[in-house]
């Protein structure tokens, strides 16, 4: 073990103590591939999923995963013919049995922090599925829910909007300008420092970069 390695385990360790006293249950892998197969444990045939837009759940193979299983059904706002469709799948997402997803941030006290734009994935976190299953790289670890709004503004999202062809400022320049646009997708800032139901909230640390 690297003496990275051992500093990611030993923070994920202290996270994790962190997180039970939210009423979160944590876990720590130490790769992607352990990660994925930890995440998708949490889901039995016979039962429904869906989630959030994530370059972790992409990089960590999760979504090709379920993409491929048979014995689920899943809930993928991609198979939507129209926005309508896409509306329908994003709607009944909220009811399943187990949703997916990455976080922007995580404080080393175990807080959650979000910044979404449509706000379905802040909303399936917040209420509805009955657990989600968040997947996030060390490097998403902060001291605090400052310094976690910051990451999100500065790190996370310019690489996003990119990536979605937004047309914002930050797209252009690659620096936050706290924008109005309308293509904005810094639209909802979550912070959740407490699950109210225990255990609702399952959080995989995972021993390496994933994700923006």
């Amino acid at each position: 073990m690297t003496i990275k390695q051992q500093y990611y385990k030993t923070t994920a360790d202290t996270i994790i103590k962190r997180l039970s006293a939210r009423q979160m249950e944590g876990f720590y892998c130490a790769t992607k591939e352990e990660a994925c197969e930890k995440a998708l444990s949490f889901l039995k045939e016979g039962e429904s999923a869906s989630f959030g837009g994530s370059m972790t759940l992409e990089e960590s193979g999760i979504l090709a995963v379920l993409r491929a299983r048979t014995d689920i059904t899943l809930l993928d706002r991609a198979t939507g013919k129209n926005p309508e469709e896409v509306a329908k799948i994003m709607h009944e997402a909220l009811s399943c049995d187990t949703y997916f997803m990455s976080t922007n941030a995580i404080t080393t006290e175990g807080e959650l922090v979000n910044i979404d734009g449509n706000g379905n994935r802040v909303a399936a976190l917040i209420y509805g599925p009955k657990q989600v299953v968040i997947v996030a790289g060390m490097n998403k670890i902060v001291s605090d829910v400052t310094s976690a709004v910051s990451r999100v503004r500065n790190s996370a999202t310019p690489p996003n909007c990119i990536r979605l062809n937004k047309n914002t400022p930050c797209a252009s320049t690659g620096v936050c300008a706290d924008c109005l646009s309308p293509d904005c997708i810094c639209n909802q800032i979550v912070v959740t420092r407490r699950s109210g139901n225990p255990d609702r909230i399952k959080v995989i640390l995972v021993g390496e970069e994933l994700g923006y």
